[in-house]
């Protein structure tokens, strides 16, 4: 259970730090606590979609991974992340990712927060 909090944790971190690099990642709402609401029901849906999407995308673009040496993993995060905005979207979320090219280097930006995020929290069940 500890460790589900502290990926949710980090994840909501990773995606607030790519809300404040990039114009076209937004997040929006009438008070910080609207916003933090968002972000972590935005983090859970974002670890929801990597846990139950992102390995059948993997599985089936394997050639490809092969190929070009898991360069092909950018891609697939910021599809992950696009998906992310989509579903916030569909739950009438204020979150939004406009833009393939913003999705890959946010996606790069979560990954790299996360992983650090990941290495400073506590990873305790």
């Amino acid at each position: 259970m500890m460790n589900f909090v502290v990926k949710t944790i980090a994840n909501a971190a990773a995606l607030a730090v790519a809300v404040w690099l990039f114009q076209d990642i937004t997040l929006t709402g009438d008070s910080t606590g609207d916003k933090v609401l968002t972000l972590i029901v935005v983090a859970l849906l974002f670890g929801l979609v990597n846990f139950l999407v992102k390995p059948v995308v993997k599985l089936l673009t394997l050639p490809l991974f092969i190929l070009t040496l898991g360069l092909i993993t950018l891609v697939v995060n910021a599809l992950m992340l696009l998906l992310t905005s989509w579903l916030a979207d569909t739950f009438d979320l204020a979150f939004r990712v406009e833009g393939f090219w913003t999705a890959l280097l946010g996606a790069l930006v979560i990954s790299v927060v996360s992983w650090a995020m990941n290495v400073i929290l506590p990873d305790k069940d």
